[in-house]
């Protein structure tokens, strides 16, 4: 019985160690399993619903997308038609352009090849004349009478005038040519009694006048002043240059100074002018006047003939030195180049101021040929001409320019036949040559 008590207390205490110690532990481990389970099933059920509304959102997107796309469809077929329209719309523009532009690039080739047909039936027209006209120029005779009628065609022109500019003048205005024209005929008058050296002489210090004034520019501005009262400026040529130039320089230039110059720059060239005429006059009463006229107008075909040597005479940059050490040179190789015409030259490119060298010798053989009161014709011809025709022209071109000519007569066989004739700025070219080149110039584009 005590053991039945003893195993029932020890029960009883293992009992309530178990109900103290261990069912609370069990049972709150039971309590957090359940909420665990509870928890999971509430996250399941939410998961359901979530489940749930993204499928019917998946649904109603997909409806969305179904009908977005069909719209898109719809949209797509009708852009395409449009497009398809522009399209064939372009199409046809294009090819009613490419037809438009093919026709017109059909009529612009039958342009350009019938007017080529007739720029090379023209070329082969005048080369076939030009053949045929050497071939007729080929005699003589024949080659004459070409001259015969470019004459006679010259000759209706005799009843028209020309007239030739001074070389000089040409460039001045009204107050400067009367200056001038008074300067050279006071110039006149003081050279009436003097002797050939003494010419020179003149020339050579005017010449060294020229170059101050040059050099002086302030001075020239002075002695061009136009002034009513030319007194101060004789005073002004007195005390400069009295006792360093002769009597007859003195006057020329108080002369020159007592004028009432346009410009500085003429009252330059009107003593340059005067310095030439002292020559002229001396190589005039020498009986050498047509000598030198002659002699300038063969340097004046040397220049045109050597284009580097009238650039190097006509370089003003260079020191005058050497530019006159080359004249002399040129012209020691010369036959019978006489004193006048030397000095002529050594003044014209001594006294250069930026000029060519070729035009200022042709102005100075104008200058001859005025001061000998005949006008000067430059005739190119294919051969020489004869003592008929060279009266015959000399006659006719007296009566066109109401003047006395002289010829300078220039073979040029390239001309074929006829003449070409330059005086002064004008010209007449009947050559053969330059009409067929006319021709070939006015044959249709």
């Amino acid at each position: 019985m005590a053991t039945f008590i003893g195993q029932l207390v020890g029960f009883a205490i293992i009992a309530w160690l178990v109900w103290r110690y261990v069912v609370p532990p069990v049972r709150r481990l039971m309590t957090a399993q359940q909420d665990v389970v509870r928890k999971q099933l509430e996250e399941s059920a939410g998961a359901k619903r979530r489940l749930s509304d993204a499928e019917k959102a998946h649904q109603k997107a997909l409806e969305q997308a179904k009908a977005e796309a069909m719209h898109i469809i719809e949209e797509a077929r009708l852009d395409a038609g449009h497009i398809i329209d522009q399209l064939r719309a372009q199409a046809d523009a294009e090819v009613e352009r490419v037809k438009v532009q093919g026709a017109q690039q059909i009529q612009f080739l039958r342009a350009q090849l019938a007017r080529q047909l007739r720029q090379d039936l023209g070329a082969e027209s005048v080369g076939r004349a030009a053949d045929l006209v050497r071939e007729y120029v080929s005699e003589p005779d024949a080659r004459s009478a070409t001259v015969d009628r470019f004459l006679d065609e010259l000759e209706a022109m005799a009843p028209s005038e020309a007239v030739l500019p001074d070389p000089v003048t040409a460039k001045m205005r009204s107050a400067s040519r009367k200056s001038l024209k008074a300067t050279v005929e006071r110039f006149d008058e003081i050279v009436a009694d003097l002797d050939p050296e003494a010419m020179s002489k003149l020339a050579d210090e005017l010449v060294a006048v020229v170059k101050l004034l040059v050099r002086e520019p302030i001075l020239a501005r002075h002695l061009s002043d136009p002034a009513d009262d030319p007194s101060p400026k004789l005073r002004m040529v007195e005390r400069l240059f009295g006792g360093k130039l002769d009597e007859p320089a003195l006057e020329v230039l108080k002369g020159a100074a007592s004028g009432r110059w346009s410009q500085d720059s003429d009252l330059v060239d009107g003593v340059e002018h005067v310095a030439r005429l002292a020559l002229l006059v001396r190589a005039d009463r020498e009986n050498k006047v047509e000598e030198v006229e002659e002699q300038l107008f063969l340097f004046g075909r040397i220049l045109d003939s050597q284009p580097r040597l009238a650039t190097l005479l006509g370089d003003y940059t260079a020191p005058v030195e050497g530019r006159l050490n080359l004249l002399n040179d040129v012209l020691s190789h010369a036959e019978g180049v006489n004193k006048i015409t030397a000095a002529l030259l050594t003044q014209t490119i001594e006294l250069l101021r930026g000029g060519r060298a070729d035009d200022a010798v042709r102005a100075l053989a104008a200058l001859v040929v005025a001061r000998r009161g005949e006008v000067v014709a430059h005739v190119t011809a294919a051969a020489e001409l004869s003592d008929a025709q060279s009266r015959r022209l000399i006659e006719v071109l007296s009566r066109i320019y109401n003047h006395p000519v002289s010829t300078h007569l220039q073979i040029d066989p390239e001309m074929l036949g006829g003449l070409s004739i330059s005086v002064g700025d004008e010209v007449v070219d009947g050559g053969l040559a330059s009409r067929l080149a006319a021709a070939r110039t006015r044959l249709p584009d």
